[in-house]
């Protein structure tokens, strides 16, 4: 068994299986030409339950041909121009070169003696990252496993920073259409339940801050703590991004930690035309920002940033056998002083990879032609009896909803959208991800894919028509 054990001896049993796996996606790649075959969970289940984990077969070749029938064959290609449902972005090559090298050599980005370089490019990549916002010289940050770890570490920063031994009379300001995250995060920390206030949206579904402002007065008047505001740059539903320069002057006048939620919208730090778009991300807190959306990387690939390197104190705690107190004043760097992880892969080096690569205009490009896809889209729907769309699309967003000219039920046009989206996937044509705006089902697209166009969108809004149409005379026919 030591023979698959990667080493020295093993090198070039190591090219061949590796190269033999790439050979068989790279196949997949350049023959798929739907975004998902509409395979049933009750279909493929079976298959892999009566694989038995307790025999192998001990031969690369025939692990490839039996994952291709419980995986490859039906996985769902984000890279296809037609899979337009959440946010999931194709991939560039650098970075997924970066992942075979850094799950090959396997560095652990806990400390230092356990990654070298690589505790220096995720420095220096965080670094860049909190240059790109302008949070100042006094900035850091750690990479994590994605936005919902970054939102919580960044609200524990704040937790700790109120000062409040009293968490009951914490309080989180978010928007309505803001990440479930945050609200975990208030549970996870040991919040109340009534810990997160909800602030209602506007039409364009960005933060009112009149109502914040109002909310930040009553939690004042009624002795309770502003812990944090969050603000988001690009909401998972709508692509919304709250008004950032009047956020921040009102979390500095009452006092409050500001949180930017950037996950989505991170992509505009290197934009090429639209980076006037998160003006006054620089004034936060704590932002997060998640490369593998808008930087085109593969998951994981995320990073928490700070404006002040010493709030990060708030997640280190020292153990002797992996980072005494002594390597602080050695000035050791061990980037577990910083993280809630401790095992962490060296996700880092994708980014690395991209920006040596590409650079960041590159990168920006590539979010730019999304987000004119976007508005692009949003021209086809504005002007498309059928849809009846929601907002103008701040990043590249739609949400949208097909309203039949014979149908008023508000429940039956429901229930046809959600057909269509459910026949629409097990199709295969396309993939569609769907939402609620005021209780009612709304379809969604969410473009990162440059190589979508809007023929693309115009034919999947086509499907979508057609499916719907086909359900609703169903229906008609049911009920006479």
């Amino acid at each position: 068994m030591r023979s698959h054990l990667l080493n020295g001896l093993t090198a070039e049993h190591y090219r061949r299986s590796v190269t033999e796996g790439v050979e068989r996606v790279a196949a997949k790649l350049a023959t798929t030409d739907r975004p998902f075959t509409g395979i049933l969970v009750d279909a493929l289940a079976p298959d892999i339950d009566a694989i038995d984990l307790d025999r192998p077969l001990g031969d690369t070749t025939a692990v490839l041909d039996e994952l291709e029938n419980v995986y490859l064959r039906d996985a769902v290609w984000f890279h296809h121009p037609r899979y337009l449902a959440h946010l999931n972005c194709p991939v560039v090559i650098p970075a997924v070169l970066g992942e075979a090298v850094l799950s090959a050599v396997n560095s652990s980005l806990d400390t230092w003696d356990q990654s070298a370089g690589g505790t220096l490019i995720e420095r220096r990549l965080v670094d860049w990252t909190a240059t790109r916002i302008g949070l100042g010289p006094a900035a850091d940050g750690v990479f994590t496993s994605g936005g919902t770890q970054s939102n919580l570490q960044a609200l524990l920063l704040a937790r700790e920073e109120a000062k409040s031994r009293d968490l009951g009379r914490l309080r989180v300001f978010a928007s309505e259409v803001s990440h479930f995250s945050v609200k975990k995060s208030a549970k996870l920390l040991g919040l109340g339940p009534d810990a997160v206030v909800v602030v209602p949206v506007d039409h364009d579904k960005r933060m009112q801050t009149v109502a914040l402002a109002r909310e930040l007065e009553r939690c004042a008047a009624d002795g309770l703590v502003p812990m944090a505001v969050v603000a988001t740059a690009g909401t998972t539903d709508f692509g919304s991004i709250d008004p950032l320069p009047e956020i921040a002057k009102l979390c500095a006048q009452y006092g409050v930690w500001m949180h930017v939620d950037a996950a989505y919208g991170c992509g505009l730090l290197a934009s090429l035309k639209y980076r006037d778009r998160i003006d006054g991300i620089e004034r936060a807190d704590s932002v997060t920002v998640d490369y593998h959306k808008s930087f085109f990387q593969p998951v994981s690939s995320s990073a928490v940033l700070v404006r002040d390197a010493a709030t990060l104190r708030h997640a280190t705690y020292h153990a002797e056998y992996l980072n005494p107190r002594r390597m602080v004043q050695e000035r050791i760097p061990n980037q577990v002083d910083k993280s809630l992880q401790t095992t962490r892969r060296f996700d880092a080096l994708k980014l690395w990879l991209t920006l040596r690569t590409m650079g960041a205009d590159g990168i920006g490009q590539l979010f730019d032609e999304v987000c004119d896809l976007a508005r692009e889209g949003w021209t086809l729907l504005a002007g498309d009896p059928r849809y009846d769309v929601v907002v103008e699309p701040s990043l590249s967003t739609l949400v949208f909803r097909y309203v039949p000219a014979a149908v008023t039920d508000p429940a039956e046009i429901d229930r046809a959208n959600l057909y269509a989206r459910k026949a629409l996937f097990a199709s295969g044509d396309a993939v569609v991800a769907g939402t609620k705006v005021g209780g009612r089902h709304y379809l969604k697209f969410t473009l990162l894919n440059p190589e979508t166009t809007t023929a693309d969108i115009a034919a999947v809004l086509d499907l979508i028509a057609g499916h719907a149409e086909q359900y609703l005379g169903e229906s008609l026919d049911r009920a006479s």
